[in-house]
């Protein structure tokens, strides 16, 4: 019986009726695709993004160079410099991330004892060459002035959650 069967199944294509049913179904289902640029889905507080360094409220960087972000990326992306100011207190003199290198971990932010480089949800910077995305001290404190708000917001929500 089961001979017949199979041969029913096979002069009926069963298995092209099955395929048919399931595009079927989903031909007048709700459409889900979005339509990236004019349409954006919602990110995650803890997305992480491009970085940024930032600052106190008063304007002075919060950087220690401690070098823990440096010693602790996995992609050696960072490069730190530091020096010794009159008041004693030592501050980067350059900090550099290769963002071709880096796997945005994020294992520098969770290093960082003063919240000093964060990633911000930022997904859409490009570089055409493979400097553009070489970004240095100048161009990460801009990012952080840039989005600080948005960076503080981020920290108080993810604060709630620990």
């Amino acid at each position: 019986m089961s001979a017949i069967k199979h041969y029913i199944r096979s002069f009926a294509l069963w298995e092209l009726l099955q395929g048919l049913a399931v595009t079927g179904k989903y031909f007048f289902a709700r459409k889900i695709t979005v339509q990236y640029p004019e349409e954006k889905t919602p990110q995650s507080f803890r997305f992480r993004g491009l970085h940024a360094l930032r600052r106190y409220p008063d304007g002075t960087e919060r950087c220690i160079a401690c070098k823990l972000c440096e010693a602790v990326c996995p992609a050696m992306a960072i490069s730190i410099d530091l020096a010794e100011r009159e008041d004693g207190s030592r501050r980067t003199t350059r900090y550099d991330i290769d963002l071709t290198k880096c796997i945005f971990c994020g294992f520098c932010e969770e290093a960082c004892p003063v919240d000093a480089i964060v990633e911000t949800r930022v997904l859409e910077y490009h570089g055409e060459k493979r400097g553009d995305l070489h970004y240095t001290k100048d161009m990460l404190l801009a990012v952080g002035e840039r989005y600080e708000a948005q960076i503080a917001k981020d920290k108080a929500q993810d604060a709630r959650y620990r």
